[in-house]
């Protein structure tokens, strides 16, 4: 298995690339606003993009997605939850002053070709991979986790926004709601088994457990 991240832009995003081996096909969690180094990873494997995954749809997670996806394979679906669509629809217009970053870099805000719906419970699957989405509404009203399972593999949780190392997702932007992320957190991701690793959007990887027992947030939940 190949699992690696890369933090990336300004805000230190993580894009992670998911394969079964090198020379295969893989599935890309997240593209932030550097093309560039989304490629170089991808490259570095010789890898061939089947499917793109966003945890969310703010501009640190899809505002990379346009040029990279149409370098890489313009027919690579790219799957959102419908209710942060719009985000990936309009990169520049949903995201204030730093959406005009994107037109300054020269990216390709045009909206990927093929985007498909994220709901909870779906399996999105692609390079012999599955991913299970987890709708987790808190940090935007189409935030989810992506859970991925492999024989043989420690499950994997990519987190996203919602779940971080010692923290949890912040709740005071558009769409953001504490009283949702407390639930999801709470009924969806808390549920899970401790050995889970999760891959969050920012920082450094952690478990379920370790987050059960020592974040702060989440103790202040229970």
């Amino acid at each position: 298995m190949i699992i690696e991240g890369k933090s990336l832009w300004l805000a230190g995003t993580n894009c992670w690339v998911v394969a079964t081996g090198r020379g295969q096909e893989c599935v890309v969690v997240d593209m932030p606003p550097d093309p560039a180094g989304i490629v170089s990873m991808i490259h570095k494997y010789d890898l061939r993009v089947a499917a793109v995954i966003a945890t969310h749809g703010h501009i640190d997670h899809v505002g990379g997605m346009g040029t990279a996806v149409r370098e890489l394979n313009a027919l690579a679906p790219v799957h959102i939850h419908d209710d942060d669509k719009h985000m990936l629809l309009d990169p520049v217009g949903s995201s204030g002053q730093f959406g005009q970053i994107l037109v300054k870099d020269g990216l390709d805000v045009r909206p990927p070709e093929v985007i498909e719906g994220l709901d909870h419970g779906k399996r999105v699957s692609g390079a012999g991979l599955s991913f299970s989405a987890i709708h987790t509404p808190g940090h935007t009203k189409g935030s989810v986790c992506l859970l991925l399972e492999v024989e043989g593999e420690t499950p994997v949780l990519f987190s996203g926004d919602h779940l971080f190392r010692g923290s949890i997702g912040r709740t005071d932007l558009p769409g953001g709601s504490m009283e949702e992320l407390i639930w999801s957190m709470t009924e969806r991701i808390l549920p899970l088994d401790d050995q889970i690793r999760v891959l969050p959007g920012h920082g450094p990887e952690t478990t379920i457990g370790e987050e059960r027992n020592t974040n702060p947030f989440i103790l202040q939940m229970a």
